[in-house]
């Protein structure tokens, strides 16, 4: 078996490409079956995983050695189609990862060593909802199924092990961060959210401890902004909502699945009129966009995407280089770990055919003693003649390559037939003395 993982992230493809990978949880199944159909190699369908989140998406795959290697280009290819994309257009911003390089990257990606915020734990989540999310799919398989338990193990011995999250400023911290710069006292502010989700949760929790004078929420289901909104005295809106009470709000964090934008350049353009040209300021945390580009040309918004809040997140990474050298050890070690174990899966199938060669030799051998016994033949002699029937059939393959071979070759085969069959010895013959 072997693997290989593709795809692109925040430090090597742009936001509005990444945009056209983002997948949403519903389409997580239906995409990894498609893709686990396209990618059938001899028949053989591989096994298939795909995390998709705002700073990643990568296809893991999963297949026998020589069929995984010849899965690499149709992979990019497929890939490059969901995005709608010419496949060189996807490689000049994607990586692709194999074997225990792709376990390697596996590891540093649950323990948050390649996350845009370093030793963030999100990530380890939303992984685990990508392998339940393939697992449900049917196409996870074996060996993704190790990979990715293994990578699950590493992390926690990562967070448990080393101070590699210590200190770390999210996305939502930033933020507030941002905001700070921007306004003289948050307690004045007008904030609303759109979107309900983990990442909105988060930045709603920054928010609420700096206690603005309102919050709203405004989601797509009511219902679930309805829960969002009570937890923090803020009020739910639906999304239709929007452009009629965007003018109320100085401050906008949006992070929703919408494949298209929510907050579009004529609705900010009509807040400002009402607004008398204050400032908003207005944090963009999706992808794709929920707000239009053309937004940030105006005056009087200060527009951030993702991509802008990371030289923010990446403040005192200096000073954890010390956990992160202990995280890539532990690392390295679940990498050697997880290598030495798909090594023993490629012998699985010769362990195989030996077991159905021992099978068959020992119902030959019953089925002939059975017969010597139907005969009157008595039991010792029947005993006798099925274990020589046995050893012979065991030993004919060794003995007859032992007379074939090549005389260049039959000290190296000799030592090999030892160590095999006379591993109890104290010396092999021929040895000779030393």
């Amino acid at each position: 078996m072997a693997v290989f993982t593709l795809g692109l992230n925040h430090s090597t493809a742009p936001l509005d490409l990444r945009g056209r990978f983002a997948f949403g949880a519903e389409q997580l199944a239906p995409t990894l079956v498609q893709a686990r159909e396209r990618l059938r190699f001899d028949d053989v369908q591989p096994e298939a995983a795909l995390l998709s989140t705002c700073n990643r998406t990568e296809l893991y795959i999963a297949s026998s050695g020589g069929a995984t290697r010849n899965l690499v280009e149709p992979a990019a290819q497929w890939l490059a189609g969901t995005g709608g994309v010419d496949r060189q257009s996807l490689l000049d911003h994607a990586y692709v990862r194999e074997d225990h390089d792709a376990a390697r990257h596996a590891f540093r990606v649950a323990s948050g060593l390649d996350s845009m915020v370093l030793g963030e734990a999100q990530i380890l989540g939303q992984m685990k909802h990508a392998v339940r999310e393939a697992d449900a799919a049917g196409t996870l398989g074996s060996t993704l199924h190790q990979l990715f338990q293994r990578s699950f193990a590493v992390a926690k011995e990562v967070r448990t092990s080393t101070e590699i999250g210590a200190h770390s400023i999210s996305m939502a911290a930033a933020a507030v961060r941002l905001a700070s710069q921007i306004f003289e006292d948050l307690r004045d502010l007008r904030v609303l959210f759109v979107g309900a989700g983990e990442m909105i949760e988060l930045v709603a929790t920054h928010f609420a401890a700096r206690t603005p004078k309102m919050m709203a929420v405004a989601n797509r289901t009511l219902e679930r902004g309805e829960r969002l909104a009570s937890r923090f005295g803020a009020q739910a809106l639906r999304l239709v909502d929007i452009p009629s009470r965007l003018h109320e709000f100085d401050a906008v964090v949006s992070c929703t699945a919408s494949s298209l934008p929510i907050i579009g350049l004529g609705a900010v353009e009509s807040a400002l009129k009402a607004r008398r040209h204050r400032p908003m300021f207005v944090v963009d945390l999706a992808v794709p966009r929920d707000v239009e580009p053309e937004v940030g040309a105006l005056d009087d918004v200060y527009l951030y995407t993702i991509d802008d809040l990371s030289s923010l997140v990446q403040t005192g990474t200096e000073k954890r280089q010390a956990a992160v050298e202990q995280a890539e050890a532990i690392i390295e070690t679940g990498v050697q770990s997880f290598v030495h174990w798909l090594h023993q899966r490629s012998s699985v199938p010769l362990i195989q055919a030996l077991n159905a060669q021992a099978d068959d030799w020992r119902d030959t051998e019953v089925a002939r003693a059975r017969r010597l016994l139907a005969r009157g033949t008595d039991i010792e002699t029947v005993l006798d003649a099925l274990a020589r029937g046995l050893t012979h059939k065991m030993l004919h393959g060794a003995l007859a390559e032992l007379h074939a071979v090549d005389p260049q070759r039959r000290q190296e085969l000799s030592q090999m037939v030892s160590r095999l069959f006379l591993r109890g010895a104290s010396r092999s013959p021929g040895d000779g003395d030393r």
